[in-house]
């Protein structure tokens, strides 16, 4: 029988939208919410320690930790083409990407990164990014055949 698991991670990030005509085309941070679910089969051997577990969230924890916080927890994400390279000179905290940085661009390099790394037991079905109150992105597996 497999079950779906989640874990979830607070981060802070800023990013700008060049090109974009809105509010966004200007620096600004967020408080993202990230919550990531895998599905797989509960481990039945009872000499495991992690006997009944899909997989330890721990484990879950420390690869978010180590592969994903590092490129967006207190970052200022900005195109590699931004109008605002010149500040990189001045802040150790920005990071240069090939893509237009909005939630669902980082949720689609977070999923990328993850399925990389995820733990052999299981496998990503759901990746959730919530960018304010009310505006999130949402990877399911199933609509990525």
């Amino acid at each position: 029988m497999k079950i779906r698991i989640t874990k979830e991670f607070d981060f802070e990030a800023a990013h700008a939208l060049d090109g974009y005509s809105g509010k966004c085309k200007d620096i600004h941070g967020h408080s993202y919410h990230l919550e990531l679910t895998f599905v797989g089969a509960p481990k039945s051997d009872l000499g495991l320690s992690d006997c009944g577990m899909v997989v330890d969230f721990g484990e879950i924890k420390k690869i978010v930790k180590t592969q994903i916080l590092p490129l967006f927890d207190h970052r200022l994400i900005l195109r590699k083409d931004t109008r605002f390279k010149e500040i990189e000179s001045i802040n150790e905290r920005i990071r240069l990407v090939d893509y237009q940085p909005t939630c669902e661009n980082m949720l689609i390099e977070i999923v990328e990164i993850l399925k990389k790394h995820e733990p052999k037991e299981v496998k990503l079905v759901k990746g959730f990014l919530r960018e304010t109150a009310n505006s999130y992105a949402e990877w399911l597996q199933e609509d990525n055949p």
